[in-house]
């Protein structure tokens, strides 16, 4: 799977095009800067069929209605941070955002299990709660697209409105004791590997055996 990185929105948050098929493509969040989504699609020609949320705040939903306007994508996020997309408050914008909020109107709520599919790949949700009681994985082939939950090297935060700190601890022993090896593409900062992380990162250390 051909997978694309732009930062976009107030914290630069990753968001990832990755093509499905031929002139086909997906995209994991968009916190912002919708023109310069719909202008890289442009210039790769490609048609943007599905937008998958791995959470609901604000920095990783700022550009999905204008974009979802645009190109017609159905959006998906779990039905515990569905609330967010049409909520300046729950969606923590007007805790922290400086740009104007731009609720979604139409989105699709997911569980855990449900699987999304487009062109020639399926992606599988994996409910991962802590950072926000909504937040998910999109497990597609050997890629784990992962978030807010799970950073090179660290994790998402738990000191916010909505964060759970005993949920956050499940959710990375789910990932954990995942089969294999994955990449990983996080919701912020550098890719990185499972195996890495199984090994490195110190928020994993409470289990290994």
């Amino acid at each position: 799977m051909n997978i694309h990185t732009l930062q976009l929105g107030e914290l630069r948050a990753n968001c990832y095009i990755a093509e499905t098929a031929p002139n086909q493509c997906i995209a994991v969040d968009i916190g912002g800067h919708p023109k310069m989504l719909l202008e890289f699609l442009k210039m790769k020609k490609l048609k943007l069929n599905k937008i998958l949320l791995t959470h609901g705040h604000f920095d990783h939903i700022g550009g999905v209605e204008e974009v979802a306007e645009s190109t017609g994508a159905e959006v998906y996020i779990h039905s515990d941070d569905a609330e967010m997309l049409e909520s300046e408050s729950a969606s923590l914008a007007s805790m922290i955002s400086c740009m104007p909020f731009n609720p979604v109107k139409k989105y699709t709520e997911i569980q855990d299990g449900s699987t999304i599919n487009d062109g020639n790949f399926t992606f599988r949700v994996l409910h991962t709660p802590g950072h926000s009681m909504g937040s998910v994985c999109y497990i597609c082939d050997d890629v784990i697209f992962s978030g807010d939950t799970l950073f090179c090297c660290s994790i998402g935060r738990t000191d916010f409105p909505g964060s759970n700190p005993k949920l956050m601890v499940s959710s990375l022993e789910k990932i954990y004791n995942l089969d294999g090896n994955y990449k990983i593409f996080p919701g912020h900062d550098d890719k990185t590997e499972l195996e890495y992380e199984r090994n490195s990162n110190p928020y994993f250390k409470r289990f290994k055996g």
